[in-house]
């Protein structure tokens, strides 16, 4: 358990209550973490009483802190994590502006942690911080002001749902081992539309269905915005998306539901992939917590005479260079797009810069260190053959 200074951190008992009162709630709702979506007699089971994951006070200083980009996600318990997002959506005025029921959100909150699998990466936390990412962006750029409050709850809640029950093994590995998702989604964007899926599974249940005062018209058109979200995260259409959104970005218009839809699939990307955008000690642990997720799927790949990707062979990729590339290539002229509309995220651009010099130092003193490494192997193979 992480504390902080501030005595946000829970004591033993504390934790301890909190980790019997949700294996309570979760013996009462069973989740869908163990079974195939599509199977209707594993079905999430209704229930209609009143859950009551502890609900811990969020101090004001943790509230003001969760307004920015520099909020230290490490330091929290899952419940506490449920309390922050319960926030943001009570901060943004959805519940209330929606009619939306609190302890139907809350519900819908726990279920949604239930279908995040415990992988390396892209588990809860992951989710929680892509969240607070566009909660944040969302404070920091006004988006109030620009966008309606019904893209604002589409671009909430499709970062919340952006990765349920990711297996922990991406699209390649996916189509390569011709997995029954492969199969169902015929090679396509397979991870993202199973992600769609059990989201608008878990909406199905009446119990978990924040939408449930918006008609019919209303609600199709927040399940094809938040299906749009979830797809446009898929890293095979990142050239794709950051191209049309850059056709459009000099002469941007609000009123045009094309450009806004691009907006919306570029701020779902940004917010996933932004963590080098935090503070350096929030945002390293995330890298090994990365690269553990892709030597476990090269492992496997190996080890099933399947491709490998360099980048997550554990035998080629080192810290740095899985980095430098990712952060100059893919993130800053990403964030520097957006930047030409929101001219406030220089904030966020300034970390990028800072953690690509790092890791290029880093990168030389490997180097460095391998040129040691060989021209000592170098002398010892000479001194044998004399």
């Amino acid at each position: 358990m992480h504390t902080n200074s501030g005595g946000e951190g829970m004591k033993a008992v504390e934790i301890e209550k909190c980790h019997s009162d949700i294996k309570k709630l979760r013996e009462e709702m069973p989740s869908m973490n163990n079974s195939h979506f599509m199977d209707d007699k594993k079905k999430l089971t209704s229930r209609r009483d009143v859950p009551s994951y502890p609900k811990y006070h969020l101090s004001q200083e943790t509230v003001e802190a969760l307004r920015h980009p520099t909020f230290d996600v490490w330091q929290w318990e899952p419940n506490e994590m449920l309390s922050c997002l319960e926030h943001m959506y009570n901060d943004l005025d959805l519940v209330k502006g929606f009619n939306m029921n609190p302890i139907t959100l809350k519900r819908w909150l726990l279920c949604i942690h239930d279908n995040y699998q415990v992988n390396p990466f892209h588990n809860f936390r992951h989710c929680f911080c892509v969240t607070q990412m566009m909660y944040s962006m969302i404070c920091l750029c006004s988006l109030q002001e620009i966008f309606t409050q019904v893209d604002i709850l589409i671009l909430m809640t499709a970062a919340v749902c952006h990765d349920l029950q990711h297996p922990g093994y991406n699209n390649t590995y996916q189509i390569n081992a011709r997995t029954e998702l492969a199969v169902r989604y015929n090679d396509i964007s397979l991870l993202e539309n199973h992600h769609c899926a059990v989201a608008f599974q878990i909406f199905s249940q009446p119990d978990c269905n924040i939408f449930s005062t918006f008609d019919a018209e209303a609600f199709k058109q927040i399940r094809q915005g938040i299906i749009t979200l979830i797809l446009a995260t898929d890293m095979a259409r990142h050239g794709e998306i950051l191209d049309s959104f850059k056709h459009k970005v000099d002469r941007f218009d609000f009123s045009d539901e094309e450009h806004v839809t691009c907006l919306k699939m570029v701020l779902i990307k940004c917010c996933d992939i932004s963590n080098e955008v935090r503070p350096m000690e929030v945002a390293e642990p995330w890298v090994d917590c990365l690269l553990e997720e892709y030597f476990m799927q090269s492992d496997r790949e190996k080890a099933e005479s399947l491709p490998v990707a360099p980048f997550m062979d554990r035998e080629k990729v080192t810290k740095p260079t899985a980095q430098i590339g990712f952060i100059k290539f893919v993130l800053i002229p990403m964030f520097e797009t957006v930047m030409k509309l929101f001219p406030q995220i220089e904030v966020m651009i300034q970390p990028l810069r800072e953690s690509r010099d790092r890791y290029e130092e880093l990168k030389q003193i490997d180097d460095a260190m391998n040129e040691v490494q060989k021209k000592k192997s170098e002398n010892l193979t000479m001194g044998k053959k004399k």
